[in-house]
C-alpha cells in the first residue's frame, strides 16, 4: 500500500531484496490504505497520499532505474536493481494506471468482485506497451477454499463469513473457527453485503474447485490466479491448499482440459501464458502471495 510509505524507503527495502535475490522480487503497489486514520497518523502519513499514488509510482520506478547524469538523489542499493512493477487495484483506477504505465495488473476480486470484468476489459483496452511489458498480463485474485467434500468446504467457509460481516459491524479481529450454521451469525443485511463482495469465492471438493477455477480462468483470460484460503484451523489450510495443487497439476498433466494450470506455490496458480512477456530478458520468478504481502519471493 504505496500510500503509507514513502516511494524512496519502498525502493530501498525492495532494491535491497534484489539485489539479495536477483530476478526473484516482484513489488505490487496497491493505492488503497488498507487502514483507518489512526494507523494513518501511526505511519505518519497524510490522509490525501492516495491522491499521489500516479507520481509515487513514477518516482518508485524512477529510483529503481539505473542512475543517470546530474540524478542528485539516488536509492541504494536499489538503482539499478529495475525491480518489476504491479499495479493492484480493485477498481478501474488501478486498472488505468496499469494500461497507461505498461504495467501488470493484479486484480483483488477476492473482496471487490463486481468491477472484474469492466477493469480488466479496460486494461486490456488502454494498454501501452512499455519497457518492462510488451502486452497486458492480468492476475485475478480469489477465495478458493478446498475440502474432501462441498459440505466440508462450506463449513470451513464460515470463518471468512463471519470476518467480513465483522467489518461491517466495525468490529475487527482475528479470524474464529468455523460454525455449523453461518444464519445464526449474520443479519439480513450482512448476509447481503457479504455474499456481494465473495459472490467469485470458489468453495468446495476437488470437482468444485476445478470446475470454478476452469469457469473463472474462461470468463476472465486471466494469466494468473492468486489463491485466499481463508480458513481457521491451520491443517486444514495447508489440505485447502493440497487440493487446489493436485487441481492444478491434473489440468497441467491433461492438455485436452479446457484449462491448463502450469503450476501452484502457497498461494498462487499459473494458468497458460508463462511469465508475463518482459520487454527486456528477466530471469523468470513465480508470484507467491502477491497481493497479500505486496512482493514476492520464489
Amino acid at each position: 500500500m504505496l500510500p503509507n510509505h514513502a516511494p524512496y524507503v519502498i525502493a530501498e527495502q525492495f532494491g535491497t531484496l534484489a539485489r539479495l535475490f536477483p530476478g526473484r522480487i516482484d513489488l505490487g503497489l496497491g493505492r488503497a490504505p488498507g487502514a483507518d486514520q489512526l494507523t494513518l497518523r501511526a505511519l505518519r502519513r497524510a490522509p490525501g497520499t492516495a491522491d499521489t499514488f500516479p507520481q509515487d509510482v513514477l518516482a518508485l520506478q524512477a529510483f529503481l532505474a539505473p542512475v543517470i547524469p546530474g540524478q542528485r538523489i539516488q536509492a541504494v542499493p536499489a538503482a539499478g536493481t529495475e525491480a518489476p512493477l504491479w499495479i493492484l487495484g480493485s477498481s478501474n483506477f488501478g486498472a488505468m494506471l496499469a494500461a497507461e504505465l505498461g504495467l501488470p495488473y493484479a486484480f483483488a476480486s477476492h473482496f471487490a468482485p463486481e468491477l472484474l470484468i469492466p477493469a480488466l476489459q479496460l486494461y486490456r483496452d488502454r494498454f501501452k506497451p512499455s519497457e518492462q511489458l510488451e502486452r497486458p498480463y492480468a492476475i485475478v485474485g480469489v477465495n478458493i477454499i478446498a475440502a474432501e467434500t462441498d459440505e466440508a468446504a462450506k463449513r470451513l467457509a464460515t470463518t471468512q463469513q463471519m470476518s467480513f460481516a465483522n467489518l461491517f459491524r466495525g468490529a475487527r479481529g482475528l479470524s474464529q473457527p468455523p460454525i455449523d450454521d453461518i444464519e445464526t451469525y449474520w443479519s439480513p443485511l450482512e448476509k447481503a453485503q457479504v455474499t456481494r463482495m465473495l459472490a467469485r469465492s470458489i468453495v468446495g471438493s476437488r470437482d468444485t474447485v476445478r470446475a470454478g477455477i476452469e469457469a473463472l480462468v474462461a470468463e476472465t483470460a486471466a494469466d494468473e490466479l492468486i489463491v485466499v484460503s481463508d480458513v481457521y484451523d491451520h491443517a486444514a489450510r495447508l489440505r485447502s491448499f493440497e487440493l487446489i495443487a493436485q487441481v492444478a497439476d491434473e489440468g497441467h498433466s491433461h492438455d485436452s482440459a479446457p484449462t491448463r494450470t502450469q503450476g501452484l506455490m502457497s498461494g498462487a496458480v499459473r494458468v497458460e501464458g508463462g511469465d508475463p512477456p518482459r520487454s527486456h530478458d528477466r530471469p523468470g520468478r513465480f508470484q507467491d502471495g502477491l497481493l497479500a504481502a505486496g512482493g514476492s519471493v520464489k
